[in-house]
């Protein structure tokens, strides 16, 4: 199933990581860096160990602490072999060797490698997108972490942040990886402003969106869910195209060929995902 939401949750709070398994996110990112202070991180990843030596009712991905610092070896030895970890999320990636670094660390017993999710939280990290979504076989996705990526470039409009969201959107899809998530929006009550910036994300190209409280977790959903005239139009393009005539144009004048094809079988496996 193509995860929409994606649910952040401090590793030092259980009881908010129990809620966040059963707000209906699709993925619970459970963050033992920024949402937890340097005196709670040693209790964040044991609280985490704990929680991830079942599997969970859903996806778990664990954003652990940079390999250079002083908690993250420690993060990766506790949880690579745990079968309630789904994906890794790495912070403030700047080059493919941080990528491959990981990866030699987070094997599990059966020889394969934690899928690894990229953040890239700086412009070097941006300029460098392709290199390290492509850096190693376990690279299974790549994001902006735009609040530290904002910080780094000055960007004061949101507007000024649309080159970067662009340029991990290219470089996902060159690496052949899926459409990155939008990061989260910081403002937990302003609904009307995520719904907005979800559209704008979408029309980016960026496919669900992280967030930080489960209040929007439905905004994401129905902003990047199929609309009933989309559903429509993807069926009606794939029923013109069994008949199998190559390029063609429908009696409205939409244009059929391999890409709009292509597009209508993603609309309509994200709408099925919803029934």
């Amino acid at each position: 199933m193509t995860p929409l939401t994606l649910l952040y949750a401090p590793g030092d709070r259980p009881e908010v990581v129990g809620k966040a398994l059963t707000s209906g996110a699709d993925v619970v990112l459970v963050d033992l860096e920024d949402a937890v202070s340097p005196d709670r991180k040693a209790y964040a990843r044991a609280a985490t160990a704990e929680r991830l030596a079942q599997r969970p009712p859903v996806p778990v991905h664990v954003r652990v602490n940079a390999l250079d610092s002083p908690w993250g070896e420690a993060d990766l030895t506790a949880l690579r072999a745990l079968v309630g970890l789904t994906g890794l999320r790495l912070p403030k990636v700047t080059s493919p060797s941080d990528v491959v670094r990981v990866a030699r660390r987070a094997v599990r017993a059966d020889g394969t490698v934690v899928p690894l999710h990229a953040l890239l939280e700086t412009a070097l990290g941006v300029e460098r997108a392709f290199a390290i979504a492509s850096a190693h076989p376990a690279v299974r996705g790549i994001a902006l972490g735009e609040s530290d990526l904002r910080a780094d470039l000055g960007v004061r409009e949101d507007a000024g942040l649309d080159w970067s969201r662009a340029r991990v959107v290219v470089a996902a899809r060159a690496a052949a990886l899926p459409p990155p998530a939008q990061s989260i929006y910081p403002d937990t009550r302003d609904l009307e402003g995520l719904a907005a910036s979800c559209a704008h994300g979408r029309s980016l190209g960026f496919l669900g969106r992280a967030a930080i409280h489960p209040r929007q977790l439905p905004v994401i959903e129905r902003a990047y869910a199929p609309t009933p005239e989309e559903i429509t139009r993807a069926e009606e393009t794939l029923k013109a195209a069994a008949l199998d005539q190559g390029a063609q144009a429908l009696p409205d004048g939409r244009f059929i060929d391999t890409a709009v094809v292509r597009e209508a079988y993603r609309t309509l496996s994200l709408a099925r995902r919803r029934r």
